[in-house]
């Protein structure tokens, strides 16, 4: 399976809040998938966060609309708070969102997706991992394409995108460059390169999750193990760096 050049790889990162998307530009990130609670799988970032990042950074920023961890069955109230926080990132200038809706049999959500697509333009869509739940892959990205939506971002129906590597591969076929099949979770600077030739895919997703030690002063002996208490998110931007130098070296083999 061919690969393009290596300007066409694009890397995106998601991010936790200000200082880890911060350290993903810093490593060079091309693309933000802005979240919170990443440990839930990412949910909607605050106001204050979306509004910090889109004024400090020029990267492309997509904020996740989730009203909350979980499934993705959404009740009508939760999909009127994912309108409004859809209004809300056009209003703030970001450059897409990033959505997953469900209906109870493992279809894809359609009339609630198309209804946010259309919400969101002139943003792009990405559709997340809600992809990996549903019955049956073939045909909900048909639909996704049919609504609009730019991406996919899917591990190929397995826990990790090496895993689901066949899968993900075969829909890169399907996709036939009318949408974007992005691979995400367990993805790696150390693994991308196979990645890529396995699957021909060119956007790679990651979250390179890690933690620091707080900056803290007093440590109360009550809470000097908690993780919660005095530990902090953090992201490598070496480790962002790696992945663009490993897929720049692969479109030179």
């Amino acid at each position: 399976m061919s690969n393009p050049v290596a300007s066409t790889y694009l890397i995106e990162i998601a991010t936790t809040d200000f200082e880890t998307t911060r350290l993903a530009v810093e490593g060079g990130a091309h693309r933000i998938e802005l979240c919170a609670s990443l440990s839930e799988g990412g949910v909607t970032p605050s106001y204050g966060t979306i509004r910090r990042c889109r004024e400090t950074f020029s990267v492309s920023l997509y904020p996740i609309i989730r009203p909350r961890g979980g499934d993705f069955l959404y009740s009508d109230h939760e999909f009127a708070i994912m309108q409004q926080d859809v209004l809300l990132c056009k209003s703030l200038q970001c450059d897409g969102v990033v959505i997953g809706l469900l209906q109870r049999d493992g279809r894809i959500d359609k009339l609630r997706t198309a209804a946010l697509v259309e919400l969101a333009y002139p943003m792009g869509v990405t559709f997340h991992r809600a992809f990996d739940r549903c019955v049956d892959p073939g045909q909900a990205l048909e639909e996704l394409i049919e609504m609009g939506c730019e991406r996919v971002l899917t591990s190929g129906q397995q826990p990790t995108a090496p895993e689901g590597a066949d899968l993900i591969a075969r829909l890169q076929q399907q996709a036939d460059d009318r949408i974007i099949i992005m691979p995400g979770s367990g993805v790696r600077p150390e693994n991308v390169v196979a990645l890529a030739k396995q699957t021909g895919c060119v956007e790679f997703h990651s979250s390179l999750r890690s933690m620091v030690k707080s900056n803290m002063q007093f440590v109360h002996p009550a809470f000097a193990n908690s993780t919660e208490s005095y530990q902090n998110p953090a992201i490598d931007p070496e480790k962002v760096s790696l992945f663009i130098k490993e897929l720049a070296g692969l479109s030179k083999a």
